[in-house]
């Protein structure tokens, strides 16, 4: 079913308040923050009929709605517009990789590192010899979603389990070059509140004839700020090509 453009902009107001909230969003805090010229009812009614549809959900007894995987899958495909790196940020993280594009060892720690520091998260690759890196453990602790032990364990755990990392990662399918992923569509329980975007990287042969390809992204909270995200891991997987050819 398709959404009206009315639905669509209170599905992006509420997405985008919950990013920032992390809590519940009611349709008084829509009314007061976005101006969607409807009246109080209406965006009541809108955010039932959004529930009904699957683009929303409505935790415990709260008045108020969380998207989920399909309503944040819309949001990514038709409703956000990607940020424009700063400038200076680009330069910086450029200036950093290709200090190390020697080294690929190196060049992929300094290139995870670089998205760790940039979205706030835990920067992650994973070669397709099976040897992963990550950096910005310390950032998810600064989430509410892993407050709970268990969900910030299982996932440093898997840099110590490379099947079940392989596994999740493997979950991605199609022919997009970012792939997002929300803890909520796989069975494991302590990934319910967690997302992955990530995409594969190409470093080519080097002088020997050795490849080393893989996947980069990052982990952190299922409603991260895929708008700034998403670009920053592209211009990353760009950096690692140029670098891997000089």
């Amino acid at each position: 079913m398709d959404l009206s453009d009315r639905q669509k902009a209170l599905l992006k107001a509420i997405i985008e308040e919950y990013v920032n909230r992390a809590e519940p969003i009611g349709s008084e805090t829509i009314e007061k923050k976005h101006n969607l010229g409807v009246s109080p009812a209406t965006i009541r009614n809108e955010m039932v009929r959004l529930t009904d549809m699957g683009y929303l959900r409505q935790p415990h007894t709260s008045a108020g709605r969380t998207p989920t995987s399909m309503g944040m899958r819309f949001y990514v495909s038709e409703l956000m517009k990607e940020k424009e790196l700063p400038v200076s940020a680009e330069v910086s993280i450029k200036e950093k990789l290709m200090s190390q594009r020697v080294q690929r060892e190196r060049l992929l720690r300094e290139a995870v590192k670089a998205l760790a520091q940039r979205c706030g998260m835990l920067g992650m690759a994973l070669d397709d010899a099976g040897q992963s890196y990550y950096a910005g453990a310390a950032n998810i602790l600064d989430w509410p979603e892993f407050y709970d032990i268990d969900v910030t364990r299982f996932v440093l755990k898997l840099f110590d389990e490379f099947p079940t990392l392989s596994e999740i990662i493997g979950k991605a399918q199609g022919v997009d070059p970012i792939h997002i992923l929300f803890g909520e569509d796989m069975e494991y329980e302590s990934l319910r509140s967690t997302g992955f975007v990530f995409t594969r990287y190409e470093l080519g042969a080097n002088a020997l004839g050795q490849t080393n390809n893989g996947v980069i992204g990052v982990i952190g909270p299922a409603r991260m700020n895929f708008p700034l995200v998403i670009p920053y891991v592209k211009y990353i997987k760009n950096l690692l090509y140029e670098a891997g050819r000089v």
